[in-house]
């Protein structure tokens, strides 16, 4: 990327529309400002929204000690330095702890407070901070991570600068994946309650994919508008066939709102066009024309703290003032050429659908053992090659293509064809596979090298921050310093450390 000083001062017309030379390497936020709708807010783990912002785009906590980092980018407008990432998180766990607002309003994103809506007790009413590696990509080969949204995980700001607030108008968008996404509420970025609670319809005006609510065409996921109590994909009747089913992997989303008019838009954003799926008046129902906007920013969670939604972020911002049809096409084909593409969700010694495999134990307490199950409870046993041919059995495993995402891996039980390790209330369990969407991602599981150096370590694709672990002899979903028992740190990179082998049977 060049700064704007030396970028060739001439005309160029861009997706309609007319901008200057300053702008011909512009990112998001430039385009928006030339079109007088400048960038309040600005967030992104993957790039720069400036075409000259060198700052720091997110920061990273890891586990084996506390101590924290700052991700850049590479260069002035450029992508985020996952290098930075990678060697700071060699051989631990990392969270991100802030997601840095590059607009200069100081409206940072971090750990969700507690709000109306009930979070766990575990937690003290905090929501989960995302894990660092759970969305990995590329934009035009290099490589950056989004922010995987699991249930109970959420980011925050209420002390906000510049927001849009009443009636005022306000233009948003964000970079989304479209396959991740549940039907709870709420996966949201936008504006919101400033106290994380219910303050009333129109109180909010956020950005909502998924298919909680059921307003559009087909099955859903659908891009929305959550203005509290309630999600709007068109004029009332909320009902509105135009909003059409995403089925892009990559997802731009866009809502703006002015008085008495809004509107949806999107599109793929790795190629294309955007689409309007709704433009108009707005909703009829009290509190909501005019609008009572408080202007917090929220990610991943409702305005109250509904936090049991699921979803992938990337970039996304805010901006006062109501964005052209024109301005948002310019963003659009910015986001194209930013070249998002899928890579890789796995690492270390490499796994072979329709092998039979077991996994042993790596803490030196506990070498002999592997995991096997009883019944439905995954624990650890002793195996060894004169075991009796039902412990075997038991602790034998037919790696399968993951079944809530091809990149990863599910683990079928030998002797109870058809049933899956999957997790649940953060305990292993074996049990047969139902055919539903959560059954399919709570039994996947992505490898990387383990993280006490030997063999692989498999976290959970649903919940990235969580790792099998051995604890007490029996299988649990942990994270590295979590509220329970099985997360404490002592022993925890030997505790999710697996040498796989060949079968016992």
């Amino acid at each position: 990327m060049f700064s704007r000083s030396s970028i060739e001062r001439a005309s160029v017309f861009v997706a309609g529309l007319v901008v200057t030379g300053s702008l011909v390497n512009a990112g998001p936020c430039d385009i928006y400002s030339s079109g007088g709708t400048p960038c309040v807010a600005a967030h992104s783990s993957t790039r720069a929204l400036y075409d000259d912002y060198t700052g720091a785009l997110y920061q990273i906590s890891r586990g084996s000690d506390g101590a924290t980092t700052d991700v850049t980018p590479l260069s002035a407008g450029g992508v985020a330095n996952a290098t930075v990432q990678d060697l700071f998180c060699a051989s631990t766990t990392c969270l991100i702890t802030i997601i840095y607002d590059q607009s200069g309003s100081g409206n940072h994103l971090t750990q969700a407070p507690p709000g109306g809506a009930f979070s766990g007790p575990e937690t003290n009413g905090y929501d989960y901070l995302a894990s660092a590696i759970g969305a990995p990509v590329t934009l035009n080969g290099e490589k950056a991570y989004g922010v995987f949204i699991s249930p109970f995980t959420g980011y925050r700001t209420n002390d906000v600068n510049g927001t849009s607030i009443g009636d005022a108008a306000e233009g948003m968008y964000a970079v989304l994946d479209g396959t991740h996404y549940n039907n709870y509420c709420c996966f949201d970025y936008g504006n919101a309650e400033t106290n994380s609670h219910d303050t009333g319809n129109g109180h909010m005006e956020a950005l909502y994919f998924g298919n909680y609510a059921a307003s559009g065409s087909g099955s859903g996921p659908w891009i929305m508008a959550d203005l509290e109590n309630g999600l709007f994909s068109g004029a009332d009747p909320s009902s509105n066939p135009a909003d059409l089913t995403i089925s892009a992997r990559f997802v731009t989303a866009i809502i703006k709102g002015e008085p008495n008019q809004w509107a949806i838009r999107g599109g793929d954003a790795a190629s294309g066009s955007l689409s309007t799926y709704y433009s108009g008046a707005r909703p009829t129902a009290s509190g909501y024309n005019p609008m009572s906007k408080e202007g917090a920013i929220v990610l991943g969670i409702g305005g109250d703290n509904s936090d049991k939604a699921q979803g992938t972020f990337y970039e996304g911002v805010m901006t006062t003032g109501y964005p052209s049809s024109d301005t948002e096409d310019a963003v659009q084909a910015n986001i194209v050429a930013a070249g998002y593409a899928t890579t890789s969700l796995t690492s270390g010694p490499e796994l072979t659908v329709n092998s039979s495999i077991s996994l042993r134990a790596t803490t030196a307490c506990c070498t002999t053992r592997y995991i096997a199950h009883s019944g439905s409870t995954v624990n650890t046993q002793v195996v060894s090659s004169s075991s009796d041919a039902t412990l075997k059995q038991q602790a034998s495993w037919t790696v399968r293509t993951g079944l809530g995402n091809s990149d990863c891996f599910s683990f079928e039980s030998n002797d109870t064809p058809g049933s899956f390790i999957r997790h649940s209330n953060y305990k292993l369990m074996v049990d047969a596979n139902d055919g539903s969407k959560l059954f399919g991602e709570d039994s996947t599981f992505c490898p990387q090298s383990g993280l006490n150096g030997q063999g692989n370590s498999l976290r959970s694709w649903s919940y990235p921050a969580f790792y099998w672990r051995h604890y007490n002899a029996l299988g649990y979903l942990g994270s590295n310093g979590g509220p329970y028992d099985f997360d404490a740190t002592t022993s925890f990179n030997d505790d999710v450390s697996f040498v796989i082998s060949a079968s016992f049977a």
